[in-house]
């Protein structure tokens, strides 16, 4: 499972997928101008989601 840290003040999250409960994967996409965006997604091609925010700025994730 996927586990975001936020590097400001040490919070971390992990997260399922509401439809199967399988936990959501690190991924990236990259947008039509380019830039890669960091996402979580469902290993059973459920969706994704832009990955969590915690103080104002992207969670990380070390895969």
């Amino acid at each position: 499972m996927a586990t975001y840290e936020c590097s400001k003040c040490g919070m971390s999250v992990n997260a399922s997928c509401a439809k199967c409960d399988a936990p959501l994967v690190n991924d990236t996409i990259t947008t039509d101008d380019g830039d890669k965006v960091q996402v979580s997604k469902c290993p059973n091609d459920h969706g994704k989601i832009k990955s969590p925010q915690c103080c104002g700025q992207d969670m990380t994730c070390t895969v």
